[in-house]
């Protein structure tokens, strides 16, 4: 008896033992010996393997997986095959191994073309998954437009295609573009025709996207295709990039002829990630306009430099409550003559309250008093119509200010103190001595009528006036961070600085408040000196024109 006919007879004899129904069985069957023979096969496994008859080689009819995975079934016995998988024309097969006694291999054959199939599927989902998630996290990240059309493109490239062009709405008459390809991005703006491109009118406008296959590469204008795009192009998608109410711009997508195009599914997640670029970069956008108008808006709140002014030298210090602030309820203006015979208004003043809703009274009290400066001759008059645009707005804060007419005489300085309400100003004489103004009144937008009390001071050179907030007084520090900085301190501090011109006396004034503050939560504190200089002079100029004050 020959192996061949031992084989054939101890592999009848395992599929009795299974069943004679095995040829009939709804999976592939088929009995390999242990040379690589082929000794039965049922109607199943005839349909997939059409040259498998008795006595084939296995080799000569079957897959090299499956050729492969006898060898090792039969080499290591039982335990060393239990599944082998691979593909045979357009399907993904299981094939499951029986070993008999006499060596032989029992194959049935389990059709998993479509859980191969689920599960590269659900493979794409969950790296799409992750990546939008990444995106999404690396978009929002900044809020600068450049960088969110720079990780757009980027990104793009990078899962979607081999090239890709932003393209945001027109500025003015050209459209900035950023374009990537091979991980370099380009900013660029072109004056473009968006009609030159199928799809892309329609996508600046928010409308969804033509679908790729009626794209035709060939007539992309130049400016689509970024430098050092290799090969022709072979797929294009062009889908819009959705914005906070107005588009965001378009998003246009290239690939090489030698890749495969986009398929539907792909264009369907093209769309889902510029869902999520176009939402960055109008927030982005957003967050620029809104910037814009919040810096034009804050330099009219902020304090101004101040300078010397004709022959007075002003000077004043700021600083908000927080240092996450830039404005505050504490403020101070200077506002020229129109000649050095004319005063000059200094205004320093204090809001009820601390951050952006007292930055906006200040803001008013401002303005108002910007509008009144014709009637700055009279203090009294000027609070009074202050006070009844404060009562008649609908803030329902009050305010503290005193308001410093200021004019040059000779080889002195007249100033008219008035205060509203707000802590006296102190003088500094050339000799250290340091006095309060003999000024009173009424604090504006809290009484009906404004009571005030103005105060003449002639300070010569070398002496200052110095208008302060409660701020500095009320300042809780020292030793223990519990004692406030008090009227007797600031005396103290501000008869060292007599002499001293009117920047370097705002300076040692902050110096010794902040120093004395350390971390200690405080106030707004605000501080303006007008001091007259010791070296300062008025020269002629023609004989004719008022003359100016030189150092």
């Amino acid at each position: 008896m020959t192996s061949v006919e031992g084989s054939s007879r101890s592999a009848r004899g395992l599929l009795s033992s299974v069943g004679a129904s095995w040829m009939r069985a709804p999976y592939p069957a088929l009995v390999v010996d242990a040379l690589g023979s082929v000794v039965e096969i049922n109607a199943r496994a005839a349909d997939l393997f059409p040259a498998a008859i008795p006595g084939t080689a296995l080799a000569e009819v079957a897959p090299d997986w499956l050729v492969d995975g006898h060898r090792r079934a039969v080499r290591g016995g039982s335990g060393a095959v239990d599944t082998v998988r691979g593909r045979h024309g357009p399907w993904t097969l299981a094939a499951h191994a029986t070993l008999g006694a006499g060596g032989e291999v029992v194959w049935w054959l389990v059709d998993e073309t479509d859980r191969s199939l689920a599960e590269a599927a659900l493979r794409t989902e969950q790296e799409r998954t992750a990546f939008l998630a990444d995106a999404s996290s690396r978009l929002l990240a900044s809020l600068n437009v450049e960088r969110c059309m720079e990780l757009a493109v980027e990104l793009a490239t990078a899962y979607l295609a081999d090239a890709a062009v932003l393209v945001t709405p027109a500025a003015g008459k050209r459209h900035p573009l950023a374009s990537c390809v091979g991980g370099a991005v380009v900013h660029r703006s072109v004056r473009l025709d968006p009609a030159t491109v199928p799809g892309l009118a329609e996508a600046l406008r928010g409308f969804p996207p033509v679908p790729s296959r009626w794209i035709d590469p060939a007539v992309l204008p130049e400016w689509a295709v970024p430098d050092g795009f290799a090969g022709p192009v072979g797929s294009v998608v062009v889908t819009p990039l959705p914005g906070h109410g107005v588009p965001a711009g378009a998003l246009i997508l290239l690939r090489r002829s030698d890749h495969a195009a986009f398929d539907a599914s792909e264009e369907v997640f093209a769309r889902v990630f510029a869902a999520r670029a176009g939402a960055a970069l109008s927030a982005a956008r957003l967050y620029r306009e809104q910037s814009g108008i919040t810096a034009a808006l804050m330099a009219e709140l902020l304090p101004p430099s101040l300078r010397q002014v004709h022959g007075v030298e002003f000077a004043g210090g700021y600083r908000t409550s927080t240092d996450t602030e830039r404005v505050g309820g504490d403020f101070y203006d200077v506002h020229p003559g129109a000649g050095p015979g004319d005063e000059t208004l200094a205004v320093l003043g204090d809001v009820c309250g601390k951050g952006l809703e007292a930055a906006v009274l200040t803001g008013k009290i401002r303005s108002t008093l910007q509008a009144l400066l014709p009637l700055a001759d009279d203090h009294q008059h000027l609070l009074s119509l202050l006070n009844g645009a404060l009562l008649s707005s609908r803030h329902t804060r009050f305010a503290t200010l005193v308001l410093a007419s200021v004019r040059r005489r000779s080889g002195a300085t007249r100033l008219r103190l008035t205060s509203a309400g707000h802590p006296l100003p102190l003088i500094v004489r050339a000799d250290g001595t340091v006095r309060e103004a003999a000024t009173s009144g009424t604090l504006i937008g809290a009484l009906p009528e404004v009571r005030a009390h103005t105060a003449e001071v002639d300070l010569g050179p070398g002496e200052t006036c110095l208008l302060f907030t409660d701020g500095v007084t009320e300042a809780r520090g020292g030793p223990l961070g519990d004692a406030m900085f008090g009227d007797a301190r600031l005396q103290a501090a501000l008869a060292e600085c007599a002499g001293m011109p009117a920047e370097a006396v705002v300076e040692r004034i902050q110096m010794l408040v902040a120093a004395w503050i350390g971390d200690n939560r405080h106030d707004d504190i605000a501080v303006m000196a007008i001091t007259t200089p010791r070296t300062t002079h008025l020269a002629a100029v023609d004989g004719r024109t008022p003359g100016r004050y030189t150092a």
